[in-house]
């Protein structure tokens, strides 16, 4: 178990979470391992068979903190949330918004726009780091059609169109990224892109980073009063966090994928990291797991200049500035969606 920033990561199986008095007590085995003040936390993150007393959740919901469970490859299983928080009439703006088209497609576009260009730069620098000539001309080929998509892209109003330029500049992107590996190639070879479950190591890490990754975008915008589900980019579903998946794309390449590239590179994580399970399904084992939190929380500390803003923040604070500017567009505050752009 780990405490970074102000999340509270459990992931010792078999602890049990309490409230004593204004405290979290974490005991494994009847003992006392861990006790942090309940006002220090903003969430806490349970992987695998954890458990947590009826009155510690009880008092989380009351204050607005948010409980994560994920299971043991660090799959997202449930959050639990309060009492429905926000302002009403945000609310309505994003829900009218979903239903203009128009304004959907809008919105959609700026985000698929920051995705491509993110990405692009996330292979040009790639490019730029290789010693071997013939991958530095596979990476800025990607880089190239990427910038083609942007060019089609802007031109579109459509959003079935729009997606599609997001599968192809996707399809164009994992097609070179096993050649930013540079140390045990091999052992991370990327078969595709594979998800529900993952099948080799590559795609097992990135699917456990993306699932942090997307709990962070789901709190962003339940934190300005937005609802999760009312996305723009992706298709309405039963239970699907859609904006929160809207804001993870800008975001996917920066903070998931040069992570894991780093992880591998450094070698910080290996074969042993991982475990194979029946029906060919690759997960992080525990050992793992803990490497890329720490690695995760250490990654959101990192400071860049925001495009917008144009002074420096920690990545961490970026989704929460997303999901407020996303807010302040749909009050009608400012004429567009500003996306993230990372350089």
């Amino acid at each position: 178990m780990k405490q970074l920033l102000n999340t509270l990561y459990v992931m010792t199986q078999g602890a049990y979470l309490t409230l004593d008095h204004e405290t979290v007590k974490v005991e494994v085995e009847g003992k006392t391992q861990l006790q942090v003040p309940l006002h220090h936390l903003g969430a806490i993150f349970t992987i695998g068979n954890v458990m947590m007393s009826p009155f510690l959740m009880h008092r989380c919901t009351e204050n607005g903190k948010a409980i994560v469970f994920l299971d043991m490859s660090g799959r997202f299983l449930a959050r639990v949330v309060g009492k429905i928080t926000g302002n009403v009439l945000l609310r309505q703006a994003q829900y009218e918004a979903v239903r203009d088209t128009q304004k959907a497609a809008s919105i959609a576009k700026n985000i698929v726009a920051a995705k491509l260009q993110n990405s692009r730069q996330i292979l040009l620098r790639g490019a730029r780091e290789t010693e071997n000539n013939e991958t530095e001309t596979q990476l800025r080929q990607a880089a190239t059609i990427l910038s083609d998509t942007l060019i089609h892209l802007k031109k579109s109003s459509n959003i079935d169109e729009i997606r599609g330029f997001e599968g192809i500049s996707a399809n164009a992107y994992f097609q070179v990224f096993d050649t930013m590996v540079k140390e045990n190639r091999e052992i991370f070879m990327m078969n595709g892109r594979t998800r529900r479950p993952p099948k080799d190591l590559m795609n097992a890490l990135l699917s456990f980073l993306y699932t942090l990754l997307l709990n962070d975008c789901v709190s962003a915008v339940e934190g300005v009063g937005l609802d999760p589900q009312m996305g723009f980019l992706h298709a309405l579903r039963p239970g699907r966090p859609s904006l929160g998946l809207d804001l993870m794309e800008e975001l996917r390449s920066v903070l998931a994928d040069r992570l894991a590239l780093t992880l591998i590179n450094l070698k910080q994580l290996t074969k042993k990291d991982f475990e194979e399970r029946e029906g060919g399904a690759v997960y992080l084992n525990e050992g793992g797991r803990k490497t890329v939190v720490v690695a995760y929380q250490k990654r959101k500390q990192d400071e860049f200049t925001h495009s917008l803003l144009e002074e420096k923040i920690p990545f961490g604070l970026v989704p929460h500035i997303q999901a407020r500017l996303l807010a302040r567009h749909l009050r009608g505050d400012i004429e567009e969606y500003i996306p993230i752009l990372y350089s």
